[in-house]
């Protein structure tokens, strides 16, 4: 068990179950940041800055603790791809994605000592998406509902069966919390999983 509080920087489900997969206890908190892209910023800085800022708030709130904050930007080209909140964007997000290449840049950061002490990455996975068709489209967003999922598509479910190919270093960064990575820098500062 870690002698000091371990902290998720995230309200995502998905994240916090990415998380548990280690067996430490840890709290989750809402970092409140703004996700706006900055004007020219790309998807790989994006990704890291908006991690760091989630770690470090929830950090200067929890001075003692460890803090773990991640952010995804999925790219398709010049063009982002977001939650797509709603039925209608998901199937565009998909036809845009149809047998072409996104890529994913999960950025995580590790902030602890009250925001005196940071680690950031960014991790970056390649899904190529098979040629979709508009029936195969809708029906995969029907069944899966893939509303809060940058790029339409969850990989951990149905969604796999929409992809070509994932190239990556982390099958979990797809997901939104790189493990493999997130173990090395917990144990740089001063968290072993095992």
């Amino acid at each position: 068990m870690p002698d000091r509080p371990l902290i998720l920087a995230s309200t995502s489900a998905y994240r916090r179950d990415l998380l548990a997969r280690l067996r430490l206890p840890f709290q989750t908190e809402a970092p409140d940041v703004d996700e706006t892209p900055l004007a020219d910023e790309p998807p790989e800085r994006c990704a890291a800055r908006l991690a760091i800022a989630k770690a470090s708030i929830v950090a200067r709130r929890n001075p003692t603790a460890v803090v773990i904050g991640s952010d995804q930007v999925a790219a398709l080209g010049d063009l982002r791809l977001g939650k797509p909140g709603d039925r209608e964007n998901a199937i565009a997000q998909l036809r845009a994605a149809s047998g072409r290449t996104v890529a994913f840049h999960t950025g995580l950061s590790v902030v602890s000592s009250g925001g005196a002490r940071e680690s950031v990455v960014v991790d970056t996975t390649l899904v190529r998406f098979r040629t979709l068709d508009d029936r195969v489209i809708s029906r995969y967003v029907d069944l899966e509902q893939p509303f809060d999922c940058a790029g339409s598509a969850k990989s951990e479910g149905l969604g796999i069966a929409l992809l070509a190919s994932i190239r990556g270093d982390d099958p979990t960064s797809l997901i939104g919390l790189p493990l493999v990575r997130l173990t090395e820098m917990l144990a740089d500062h001063g968290i072993s999983v095992l």
